[in-house]
């Protein structure tokens, strides 16, 4: 059985996308064409047991699909609509699967969802080996890929190939990219995320030959993926590639990688950024690198893709082209970036190109920060043995890690947690092993800005209190001088005026929503608890009032509630964004019987409340027009 098992699950492997790809043809819904293919893989292990594995194994499970698509149809009463449909070869087709890669990767999704969609239905890997790769819990990756389904369905783009090629290969190269160097964890490579991103990627280069862009990914996988073995030491950890065994590269990987490199330029048309990527790592399997080469593809790159990231490859890249200074004048230009706060390769590399220049007391303290912020523990290790090993004075006083600590021990849980989130952010940014002597007000500053940049008074002013209070128990209060609390908004001069107003939203009519709940709250002065309860099947709207009058509004209401209600004539007034997940699912009451969506919760509308306006649901509430 065990036998068996392993074979069904190879032959499920290799055809799950093509059976996948044939019945969305025919049901055009992801998520019930993976269900049916599901069904027929159950049947498998029930009856090939009894009868044996057949000739065909692909064959049998598309066929067996097909009829449990035929049967969901004629029950579902559409077979005549899709007789046309029905008609077709039953065999897939290589554009369906190429239609079936567009779908999971539709730009109408998150990354994340796409990324899990995609490893299911294309890849056919299970929720539990998905979950492993990416070390979240398997309810988390169902989730996911339940709520993209539902996603595809509700926006009708579960047939039609109507996303664009570049979102299909992000969503390929964001798998190989946690693959070869893993965010998190403990292992620095997760090689079967690797290789499944370059199954998936010669995949799509069989399907899609004529596409530069395709070729130049495979072409940058395969080459490296060749230094895979290469890339950790016996412990586990990393190996800088200018370190590495050149010996111990798979010559089969580059030669394939050549070869698609090569399709790459056949196909002609400007090179894009996979193009560019790849001849980068041509050039760095070559006998000798050529480093000016590099420094200049990155320039072409970062035209292209003018991202932070591109700019500290090419920072690194012009290190070794033109010395280490070089690099780091380009280095100093994404210090005070936002998308690079929390990024660990920036100190990392900094303190590299600090070593290379002697200043080895400022490279240790980079290292030091970059351990601080990496999450993957092999790489933590590695830079932490890195800056020990360098020959500097060890740090005198009090560090900021175990500082914070102590800090934070004697408060209750609540202030604790609340403090915490605050002041671990700052030490992970200036790094846990800086001396408290060391960070100045002005660093702290910068720090704040990079971490809370956008975020609303409120918010500020908690940090700002978490801050001012570790400051004055240090005995470093002059820490936070520089930092200054932010004004909360102001009520109207007129209470009639409603406010700052939510700006209209791109899924439905959110903005219309929140306009009519905040409308309501200010003209009924109702408990926001029966305004949330209320039922389309409790307003009079000719008299401007709900549950016998106990409730009431005026016109800014009155204007509102036709276009929220929308037709409905039941269940819930004030919908929250999606339906809900299979795993919580609501009381009936709280469920719309019309567009399957719960009731707005109280916390949902209450976060929206204050992001929007800056005030609180009571507060709007309190807001009561004069009589």
């Amino acid at each position: 059985m065990t036998d068996l098992s392993a074979t069904v699950g190879a032959v499920w492997r290799q055809e799950s996308a093509r059976i996948v790809a044939g019945l969305l043809r025919l049901v055009r819904d992801v998520g019930l064409a993976e269900e049916l293919a599901q069904d027929a893989l159950v049947a498998a292990l029930e009856q090939w047991p009894v009868t044996g594995i057949p000739d065909n194994p692909g064959a049998w499970l598309t066929t067996t699909a097909k009829r449990r698509a035929v049967d969901h149809i004629r029950r579902s009463r559409n077979r005549e609509r899709l007789a046309p449909d029905l008609a077709r070869p039953p065999e897939p087709t290589e554009d369906d699967v190429l239609r079936l890669m567009f779908t999971s990767c539709h730009p109408v999704l998150p990354t994340e969802a796409r990324v899990a969609l995609t490893l299911r239905v294309v890849a056919g890997l299970s929720p539990a080996e998905i979950a492993r790769a990416f070390l979240v819990s398997e309810q988390v990756i169902a989730q996911r890929i339940a709520s993209a389904k539902r996603t595809l369905a509700e926006a009708g783009v579960a047939y039609e190939p109507s996303a664009q090629l570049s979102s299909v290969l992000e969503v390929v190269y964001l798998i190989f990219n946690e693959g070869y160097a893993a965010t998190s964890g403990t292992d620095l490579i997760r090689a079967d995320l690797c290789l499944e991103a370059l199954r998936l990627g010669r995949m799509l280069a069989g399907l899609a030959p004529d596409q530069a862009e395709v070729h130049g990914l495979v072409a940058l996988m395969e080459i490296q993926q060749s230094r895979s073995a290469a890339r950790t030491g016996p412990a586990g950890e990393p190996i800088p590639l200018h370190e590495q065994n050149r010996g111990r590269w798979d010559q089969l990987l580059i030669r394939r990688g050549f070869a698609a490199m090569l399709r790459a330029r056949e196909a002609g048309g400007p090179p894009g950024p996979y193009v560019l990527q790849a001849a980068i790592a041509v050039c760095h399997v070559e006998e000798k690198t050529d480093w000016v080469r590099i420094s200049a593809l990155y320039q072409a790159l970062e035209r292209l893709l003018p991202t932070p990231v591109v700019r500290l490859n090419r920072a690194v890249a012009v290190a070794f082209a033109y010395g280490p200074q070089a690099g780091l004048d380009l280095l100093d230009e994404l210090h005070a970036d936002p998308q690079m706060a929390n990024y660990h390769l920036l100190p990392g590399v900094r303190g590299d190109l600090l070593i290379r220049l002697g200043r080895l007391t400022e490279a240790r303290g980079e290292l030091e920060r970059a351990a601080s912020l990496a999450r993957n523990t092999a790489e933590r290790d590695f830079l932490l043995r890195r800056a020990a090993a360098l020959d500097v004075p060890e740090k005198q006083g009090r560090l900021l890690g175990p500082s914070v600590a102590e800090f934070l021990a004697p408060l209750s849980p609540a202030t604790a947690r609340a403090y915490g989130q605050t002041l671990h952010r700052v030490a992970r940014l200036a790094g846990d092993r800086t001396p408290l002597a060391d960070l100045t007000p002005t660093r702290l500053a910068e720090i704040s800005a990079l971490s809370w940049p956008d975020v609303s008074p409120r918010t500020w002013n908690r940090h700002l209190a978490a801050i001012r209070s570790f400051s004055t128990w240090s005995g470093e209060p002059s820490l936070a001088a520089a930092l200054r609390p932010r004004p909360l908004p102001t009520a109207p001069a007129d209470p009639s005026e409603p406010g700052p107003e939510p700006v209209a939203g791109t899924a439905g009519t959110p903005a219309l929503r929140e306009r009519a709940l905040w409308s309501l709250l200010r003209e009924s002065a109702a408990k926001v608890g029966a305004v949330l309860a209320l039922n389309v099947e409790d307003l009079n709207l000719d008299d401007r009032s709900a549950r016998d009058g106990t409730i009431v509004w005026r016109s800014g209401t009155a204007g509102l509630l036709p276009d929220l209600i929308a037709g409905r004539t039941r269940g819930p007034l004030f919908l929250s964004d999606r339906r809900p997940g299979p795993g919580r699912p609501p009381a009936p009451a709280d469920l719309c019987p019309d567009t399957g969506r719960r009731r707005l919760s109280y916390e949902r509308a209450a976060y929206l409340c204050k992001r929007t306006t800056g005030y609180t649901l009571d507060r709007l509430r309190s807001r009561t027009p004069p009589g």
